[in-house]
């Protein structure tokens, strides 16, 4: 590529050099590296702003793109759009996994109608290979119109923290609107985090492609294929049920109780900033690739709200195109309520998580840690939805609501001629939480096939994903 679209930095990594930090060691091939813009006369330079490759990551083949944000700021003309789309196009015929370096002003200004296409091509073959091949974007500078919609469409999107995504960038934001703002405050990383925009943050490029090194290590090469296996390793913590409070109103991170459930070292939380009473994360048991959706008590009590549904959704979504069991972790209160909750449309969004589960077709595991109440009892993959197998610690609670909010309906005309009001209060909470709450009532019914101790959670859960292998997996490593 000519010297005169290096870049100005040389912290930053060169096109090439961010596939070459991606991909094994000597094993990127690079497509169309000749070819140059019709448009751009004199100033046109080999490869028109963009380096599109094959290679391998951890053995297996990947595609995959960088643009160049230092040549015409990376903007998109119809060359640059055709090694794009040859990319995408090989990905699908060779069922291979995508991953783009996006970096980018948006359409070429200088090609008018001819870059705006080049977009609508690239977006029909990245949704033509939605739930076929996993696809991964790592928005590495500023991307602006199409170069944020491009990585939107996409799976999975790490932002590198000097990174920034928008539709329109702060000039004409000022124009239109006369708001001052930069481009980190519009739109940078700690903006998309905070609101599902993108999944992961890394400090630069390097960072980034080594991240989705490890993301990949959780996904099969595409859809039908059975996700990569590793070596399993014992937890990190024996007992889970060590960390976990008796008292249910009493906070605590789930992320220490899934510690003791896991492989050691294989959980890697999606969204950690967004919606963070609930927790989703790619996590390995017995060596086999799961994805985990777990109330978080340490935020909001667990409870679920309309972007935590969201979050949810999207990720059982993720997880059942590319066959990654599903297992549930659950310690809620049930769906926040409020008029704020309404207007954001938490029965529509909270729908998709019901759709999600129901719909999804792995494996799905569910574990009650301590409480399970309302509407979230149903939507966190109960067994009427098609969980597979629903295990529940020995004190967990699972029902229509808290003992002593159930109670306060049902018997506040008895309540309220009490003598001693918190004393009828207590004893019948008592009595109800024996009688509808407690997971024995809930296994004698059939709605918790199994109450086992907490330190037995592991080995259960390994059992039945033993079990439910699929074809496409059994044999594999001649462990199944």
């Amino acid at each position: 590529m000519s010297t005169t679209v290096l870049h100005e930095r040389a912290a930053r990594l060169r096109p090439r050099e961010r596939l070459e930090a991606l991909c094994d060691a000597g094993s990127v091939q690079v497509l169309r590296s000749g070819v140059t813009s019709r448009h751009l006369a004199a100033r046109a330079a080999r490869g028109d702003g963009v380096v599109g490759a094959t290679g391998l990551v951890h053995g297996r083949p990947i595609a995959c793109y960088a643009q160049d944000g230092t040549y015409f700021g990376g903007s998109l003309g119809e060359r640059h759009a055709d090694t794009i789309v040859r990319v995408l196009e090989t990905a699908g015929r060779a069922r291979i996994p995508v991953v783009a370096f996006v970096e980018s002003g948006g359409a070429r200004m200088q090609e008018g109608t001819a870059a705006l296409a080049g977009y609508g091509r690239i977006f029909r073959h990245t949704v033509g290979l939605t739930g076929v091949v996993p696809q991964i974007s790592i928005v590495s500078g500023a991307s602006a119109g199409g170069g944020a919609y491009s990585p939107a469409l996409t799976d999975l999107t790490v932002m590198t923290e000097d990174a920034s995504m928008f539709l329109t960038g702060p000039g004409v934001v000022r124009e239109a609107l006369g708001e001052e703002i930069d481009a980190a405050a519009l739109g940078g990383p700690h903006v998309h985090d905070r609101n599902g925009v993108c999944h992961l943050v890394e400090p630069d490029e390097a960072a980034a492609a080594q991240r989705v090194r490890g993301l990949l290590a959780y996904l099969p090469s595409s859809a039908g294929e059975a996700p990569p296996r590793a070596e399993p390793l014992e937890p990190e913590l024996a007992d889970p049920g060590a960390v976990v409070p008796a008292e249910p109103r009493r906070a605590y991170d789930v992320r220490d109780a899934l510690a003791g459930i896991v492989d050691a070292d294989s959980l890697l939380e999606l969204y950690p900033r967004w919606a963070r009473n609930v927790v989703t994360a790619f996590a390995r048991v017995d060596g086999r690739p799961v994805g985990i959706v777990a109330n978080q008590p340490h935020h909001l009590g667990g409870v679920l709200d309309a972007d935590g549904s969201e979050k949810a959704a999207s990720f059982v979504g993720l997880c059942n195109a590319f066959g990654l069991p599903l297992i549930a972790v659950v310690d809620t209160p049930g769906f926040m309520p409020g008029s704020r909750q309404e207007r954001a449309g938490v029965i529509r969004r909270g729908a998709s998580l019901v759709r999600a589960f129901a719909s999804a077709r792995v494996p799905k595991l569910t574990v009650v840690l301590r409480k399970s109440y309302g509407g979230a009892y149903i939507t966190m993959n109960s067994r009427d939805l098609g969980a597979d197998l629903v295990l529940a610690w020995p004190d967990a609670e699972l029902g229509i609501m808290s003992a002593r909010a159930a109670v306060g309906l049902v018997h506040r005309r008895e309540l309220r001629v009490a003598d001693d009001a918190e004393a009828e209060l207590s004893r019948l909470a008592a009595s109800y939480t024996e009688e509808h709450l407690r997971a024995e009532a809930a296994a004698a019914s059939g709605f918790v096939d199994e109450i086992i101790e907490p330190a037995r959670t592991r080995e259960r859960l390994a059992w039945a994903l033993r079990t439910l292998a699929g074809p496409a997996e059994r044999g594999v490593g001649g462990r199944a």
